[in-house]
């Protein structure tokens, strides 16, 4: 059986077969004997986005009381659940963001802690995902930012919505009414202000053919 370990855009976690491209954490969350999850969802407000692999090290997930592996299908994906890059393991992903929060947000100074207090804030309604208005038209979002309609989750990316799946991505023909902004205002604002999240291979394969060929 798989273990519970796989997040959602929403910031749900589930147990599905697909593993996904980025892990990162929330800290400690679950029982090292039963390797299930605790009832809490988070014990820090540091929610960062790891690689999969660093330095040829490989942990036995959820075995131990360290912190518990989470999944992602994409970086767009653990940023929309309100996470950032980790400094240890994607420091040059971390600087980047950090700067990009810093000229999209008007902030000076955004060290890690400070942008850990700002998302905690706009990434959680209670214990529910906090949704955003769209601050701007749907086809003026950045690449990466993502949105939900009709309890689907969907990417911008290049300017059109493309549905999330577990497995990666899917075209859309139907427009989105009542979209709301799943990522966080301010990982938004990052976005718009030239952070590039890295986006899953399925990306690529949802381009209409006559974009491919321009």
């Amino acid at each position: 059986m798989p273990l519970q370990n796989r997040v959602t855009p929403t910031g749900d976690i589930v147990a599905v077969p697909q593993r996904g491209t980025f892990t990162g954490n929330r800290g400690i969350i679950h029982d090292p004997a039963t390797r299930t999850l605790l009832k809490r969802r988070w014990t820090t407000k540091a929610w960062i986005i790891c690689v999969c692999e660093f330095r040829g090290r490989r942990r036995d997930v959820m075995a131990t009381r360290s912190w518990t592996e989470l999944f992602f299908l994409d970086e767009a994906t653990a940023l929309a659940a309100g996470h950032r890059p980790c400094y240890y393991c994607r420091r040059a992903n971390a600087d980047a963001f950090r700067l990009a929060c810093e000229r999209g947000n008007g902030l000076g100074n955004a060290r890690a802690p400070k942008i850990d207090s700002v998302l905690h804030k706009e990434r959680l309604d209670g214990r529910a995902k906090r949704l955003h208005l769209l601050p701007i038209p749907l086809n003026e979002l950045p690449d990466g930012a993502m949105v939900q309609a009709g309890g689907e989750s969907y990417l911008i990316a290049d300017t059109r919505p493309l549905l999330w799946t577990f497995d990666g991505y899917r075209e859309v023909s139907l427009p989105l009414a009542d979209a709301r902004l799943i990522t966080p205002p301010s990982t938004m604002r990052a976005l718009q202000a030239g952070y590039r999240a890295t986006l899953h291979e399925s990306v690529a394969s949802s381009v209409p053919q006559q974009k491919k060929d321009m």
